[in-house]
């Protein structure tokens, strides 16, 4: 081989591995997309009736819920969220939905009420304070402001009689 036919070869192999490389390094820059709570079958989820279906029906075409409300009106939510996240980003929801569920005092379907992104609400945090109701205390009083509060009731050698 002469020395020009090395070249070529040598500029065709460092094509095929830039090649390579690049193959390897572009699927790192896609978003990666994470399904999160309920996953919503909206043929599943279109069947259930008020007044037709009861809460058997409806965990056995549905599943358990995500959570069920404690007061009030008896509601069980299905909560979906599928995220996208680009590699060093923090993950962005791309869709939400809430399927809500209210039965009666019978336990039948009474309403089916869905929601989407457009009823989610996002908090910004205060700082790195949370204000809380009280006095503001100083270092020192943290420091000395239990000195002489605390009894020596059940330890030994305490004032009181211990067990």
């Amino acid at each position: 081989m002469d020395a020009g036919a090395k070249k070529a070869v040598w500029r065709k192999l460092k094509a095929v591995v830039l090649l390579a490389g690049l193959t390897a390094v572009l699927p790192a820059c896609a978003s990666i997309r994470e399904s999160r709570g309920y996953i919503v079958d909206p043929l599943l989820t279109n069947t259930v009736q008020p007044k037709i279906d009861n809460q058997q029906s409806v965990e056995g075409t549905l599943g358990r819920p995500t959570f069920v409300s404690q007061y009030g009106t008896p509601t069980w939510y299905y909560v979906s969220s599928v995220t996208g996240q680009r590699p060093f980003n923090r993950p962005r929801i791309k869709q939400h939905s809430v399927l809500a569920v209210q039965f009666d005092e019978a336990g039948r379907v009474s309403n089916v009420r869905r929601t989407g992104a457009d009823q989610v609400v996002y908090l910004d945090p205060n700082g790195n304070k949370t204000p809380t109701l009280g006095r503001e205390r100083g270092f020192l009083e943290d420091l000395f402001g239990n000195i002489g509060q605390v009894s020596g009731g059940g330890l030994p050698g305490g004032g009181a009689g211990g067990p």
